[in-house]
């Protein structure tokens, strides 16, 4: 009678806190604790199941886990499985606010121990998936608080529109009174799914050095989802269980949400809800569209338009920063949907070919509008703000390859196809793939402005930029590409009479039409029957790559062409900034060789042995003239490529680099960059900056401070530097008075304390002073004229590898050839350095004067 009586007072505070149509769900629960907390249909008491695992999740290891995991999945109903799904995907995958880490799929290596169990549970066909389908047939609910959608999504709801995506439609929770926190009711597949892909996105500790990101658990396991549920052969394999919904992609009901829907968001799904006697690929093709569309909105849906116009300012700060791995687990998405969609192309031109026409089936219809429709406009605007805000260094590399992954997807036919051959061989984007150019124009000439900017600010001898400039000039410079842009471009600057004369509107297709699709911008149209059929072609494409700029960049949109003239400025640029790189190599390796034979044919064998043993920069000096010849190579081929895109001849290219400086060479001058002169020292020019960047000049850095303080090299023992400075320091202050008397002294032994107690040659620091920027010399001129005033002995010579193999090598000679201890071995090192220093007080200063 008590539970009956709290049973009924739930079910009347739960009808107090709805409004209209939704009073009659009840998958609420009243005191929600943590993010992915399940929505309950009525409140129950504490599994003893679910306590259970969670004490043998601090006991057993994960491979013991995961078979008792399985024996329970196998023998367990649904209703005793419910209360135990959220916590074992949050126990996988983590919780949502990154407290929890769960089993750390994304630094999971296959060396681990762990890594095949945790495979065989996971996979598509495995274990989890089958309590996911167990628990999708009793069409169960759990909640995702919206807080952690992503900020468009996020903030259409709390604003009461709908979203953009239909996966949100019908499943906003209306909080009980005093609860604010919005919650989305999803079913197990979406929930699943949903933790899956925001695993990749909640902040990790970094991988362990000499782990790969692209071999973990979590790329492999999303490899697998991607190939089971978006075959490129063949169907979804059927679920083990009824699904009493048949799809999860209906339309909103009208009472099901006090959301108002604009106009431009009433968008009709691609697949309806199909019916007890539909094909049954149709029942299950929905399961590929909720992961599409899961992906895509958790991973790339972080920026709207709006959002982004206002991004363009360097002053706001993005919300949103992804790392590496979460733009390889993208690229990893966009290569597979290529190969996805391409699969019934390969099907659809033989057919063409034969005038023959096939009913075409539910996952067919989703490969041809899966990459147009839900990922092109997301996908451009992650890659913008990626192209706008990522660091300048390699890294970017995942962003590059993402990007030309996407402008290429004739890459992604079968090994067997033509086409595919076609491109190989001969470098030839096919005729067929004009249709794509023109409606993803935007992601080959908006993202090439954005990668040349970038361009332009990178120091190209570095050897993954000079990487990054090839790679992209190689794919724009495949024939036909450069072309099919230029004719899109022409197209979009068609006037607006000629679209609306050409464009006729249709119904919109009816909920029962699986087979028809809308355009990019969200309308249908259909060309007129009375123009010929060269003028359809034009109309069609008209509308093609105008529909897609204006659903991309908004109607108001100022769109500049690549191949116009304000565009051909900054590549005239870029060719000059290539070419000076280029030719700075090429200096740089001739002044590395003539170093190299001059140092090979002076100097005694064995101090060139010490030398090339103990000298960092020494020992690397041949793999960094392998790499500049290399980033040479590449810098030549990266300016042909890009004669060839622009059309430029080589009268074009003598008169762009004929005013560059070419007197300049990096290893012998000390011309400095471009400067004018400043109150504090030398102020950098626009000039300057940009002959640092490419390398062509730069200041001579060095260290200006106390000797003994600079950092420990490469070459030095650190416990020898640091014992032998406090020696030193010991040395220096309990002999500082006979030091003073002595390097006061005019006599020999007075020039010979100065020699050994005093720093060098002044004229050299004197100089560096005078070409540092933006110091304050009399300052530094100040502390300097006080280091030399100061007598000191300096022990930290001593403390050099090349130093002590010398005086081993001095020891055993000693030993072997004059049979001498190592006190008189001492002896007479200490002689011979007394000598040499009186030859160079006594006979010096005659030598400088003669």
């Amino acid at each position: 009678m008590e539970a009956r009586k709290r049973k009924g007072k739930w079910v009347e505070l739960v009808s107090r806190g709805l409004e209209g149509g939704t009073r009659a769900d009840c998958n609420y629960r009243r005191k929600p604790t943590r993010a992915t907390q399940m929505s309950l249909q009525t409140p129950q008491q504490p599994s003893f199941l679910l306590a259970t695992l969670k004490a043998d999740s601090t006991t057993k290891t994960l491979p013991q886990r995961c078979l008792d995991l399985v024996k329970i999945i196998d023998e367990c109903h649904a209703k005793e499985l419910h209360p135990v799904f959220p916590w074992l995907v949050e126990t996988v995958f983590g919780s949502l606010d990154g407290v929890l880490a769960g089993w750390n799929l994304r630094l999971l290596q296959a060396r681990s121990n762990d890594y095949t169990a945790v495979m065989d549970f996971l996979k598509p066909s495995g274990p989890m998936m089958k309590l996911v389908y167990k628990l999708q047939a009793e069409d169960l609910k759990y909640e995702v608080p919206v807080s952690f959608l992503p900020a468009p999504v996020k903030a259409c709801l709390q604003e009461g529109v709908l979203p953009d995506c239909p996966l949100f439609h019908n499943r906003l929770q209306f909080p009980l009174p005093g609860l604010p926190a919005l919650n989305l009711a999803l079913n197990p597949f979406e929930f699943y799914m949903f933790n899956f892909a925001f695993c990749l996105i909640v902040p990790k500790p970094l991988p362990q050095p000499g782990s790969s990101v692209s071999d973990s658990a979590y790329m492999k396991l999303l490899e697998m989802f991607l190939h089971y549920f978006l075959p490129i052969q063949g169907s979804v394999p059927p679920s083990p269980f009824q699904d009493p919904r048949g799809s999860v992609s209906t339309a909103p009901s009208p009472r099901s949400s006090s959301l108002h829907t604009p106009s431009s968001l009433l968008k009709h799904h691609i697949f309806h809800q199909p019916s007890a006697n539909a094909d049954p690929s149709a029942q299950e093709i929905w399961r590929s569209e909720t992961l599409l569309q899961m992906l895509v909105e958790v991973w790339l849906h972080h920026y709207s338009l709006d959002m982004y116009q206002k991004l363009q300012s360097p002053q706001v700060k993005e919300p949103f920063s992804p790392t590496e791995e979460h733009v390889l687990a993208v690229r990893l998405l966009v290569k597979h949907l290529h190969c996805f969609s391409n699969s019934l192309r390969e099907r659809e031109e033989p057919r063409a070919e034969q005038h023959t026409h096939t009913h075409s089936s539910p996952m067919d219809e989703f490969k041809r509008v899966a990459v147009q429709r839900f990922v092109q406009q997301k996908l451009y605007l992650f890659l913008q703000q990626c192209f706008g805000h990522w660091p300048l260094n390699a890294s970017f590399r995942a962003v590059l390859e993402t990007w030309l992954s996407y402008i290429q997807p004739w890459r992604y036919c079968g090994d067997t196809s033509p086409s595919s051959q076609q491109v190989a061989e001969q470098r030839t984007v096919p005729d067929k793939w004009e249709p794509f150019v023109q409606e993803n124009l935007l992601m080959y000439t908006k993202l090439f402005q954005g990668f040349l900017s970038r361009s332009l600010r990178t120091e190209l001898l570095q050897s993954h930029n000079a990487l990054t400039v090839l790679r992209v000039t190689k794919v724009f410079s495949h024939l036909n590409l450069a072309h099919f842009i230029q004719k899109a471009e022409q197209l979009f600057l068609e006037p607006e009479h000629v679209l609306h004369q050409h464009r006729q509107p249709r119904a919109a297709p009816s909920a029962g039409g699986a087979g028809s699709y809308l355009s990019p911008s969200g309308g249908s149209y259909l060309s007129p029957s009375y123009l010929s059929p060269r003028q359809r072609v034009m109309s069609d494409s008209v509308f093609r790559v105008k529909s897609h700029v204006y659903a991309l960049e908004g109607q108001d949109c100022q769109y500049t062409q690549m191949f116009g003239a304000e565009l051909r400025g900054s590549v005239m640029k870029l060719v000059q900034v290539v070419a000076q790189a280029r030719h700075t190599a090429t200096r740089m390796l001739e002044h590395s060789a003539a170093a190299s034979s001059n140092s090979s044919s002076s100097g005694s064998l064995w101090w060139r042995l010490t030398a090339g043993l103990l000298d960092a920069k020494e020992a690397e000096s041949e793999d960094g003239e392998q790499s500049l010849r290399k980033t040479g190579e590449m810098l030549e081929r990266a300016l042909e490529n890009l004669c060839h895109i622009f059309k430029l001849n080589q009268a074009q290219v003598s008169q762009l680099v004929s005013g560059l400086d070419w007197s300049q060479d990096p290893g012998t001058s000390g011309q400095l960059p471009d400067c004018i002169q400043g109150e504090n020292g030398l102020q950098l020019t626009e000039l300057g900056r940009q002959q640092i960047i490419s390398g062509l000049r730069r200041f001579d850095i060095q260290y200006q401070g106390d000797p003994e303080l600079q950092p420990i090299r490469s070459f030095e023992n650190g416990a020898l530097v640091r014992l032998l400075y406090w020696l030193s320091c010991w040395i220096n202050h309990q002999l500082h008075g006979p030091m003073v008397a002595l390097c006061s002294r005019p006599d020999l032994l007075g020039r010979l304390g100065r020699y050994y107690l005093t720093a060098g040659d002044g004229a050299a620091a004197a100089a560096r002073l005078a070409s540092a920027p933006l110091v304050t010399r009399r300052y530094q001129q100040h502390q300097y004229q006080r280091q030399r005033e100061q007598p000191r002995l300096s022990l930290r010579r001593l403390a050099s590898y090349r130093t002590l193999l010398a005086l081993l090598l001095l020891y055993l000679l000693a030993a072997l050839l004059l049979s001498v201890g190592p006190a008189s071995s001492t002896a007479l090192i200490l002689a011979g350095a007394l000598l040499h220093g009186l030859f160079v007080v006594t006979l010096g200063d005659k030598l400088k004067t003669n």
